[in-house]
């Protein structure tokens, strides 16, 4: 379990994750050394696994989206797992309960592109049939 103040400090990294001690202990009225343990023991627990990039601006906004329906053939799961996981306009894989297995977030630079990787995902080994829905539009991310 974790307390109040560490999901505050979370939803400050959510925010930005480069935002400095300094900034982080004054929004939270803490220390700096306190700020610095705290962030320190929820990424030895396994809490915080890491940090990332999120793209913006001109980038992202040209940027095509979709959600991939996968279903599998189960013996080849772990075959398909990893040769989605090969693909870097993957950005994402989830296995779910359902009609399908997976769900897969495919981001791409046109609809060219996003078409070629839906085609190149369709033809992995243990693919047998996918159901694609392009985003539209992004209504909040956190």
């Amino acid at each position: 379990m974790i307390g109040k103040q560490d999901q505050k400090l979370l939803m400050l990294l959510r925010q930005n994750a480069r935002a400095s001690i300094t900034e982080l202990a004054k929004t939270l009225h803490l220390s700096r050394s306190t700020v610095q343990n705290r962030i320190a023991r929820l990424e030895t627990g396994g809490v915080i696994r890491g940090y990332s990039v999120l793209l913006g601006g001109e980038f992202s906004a040209n940027q095509v989206e979709a959600h991939v329906s996968i279903k599998v053939r189960q013996k080849l799961t772990a075959r398909t797992n990893a040769a989605l996981e090969g693909i870097s306009q993957v950005s994402q894989l989830f296995s779910v309960s359902g009609e399908y297995d997976l769900i897969a977030i495919v981001q791409a630079q046109s609809l060219e592109e996003l078409s070629a990787v839906l085609d190149e995902i369709g033809n992995l080994e243990g693919v047998e049939r996918t159901n694609s829905a392009v985003v539209l539009e992004t209504r909040f991310r956190r």
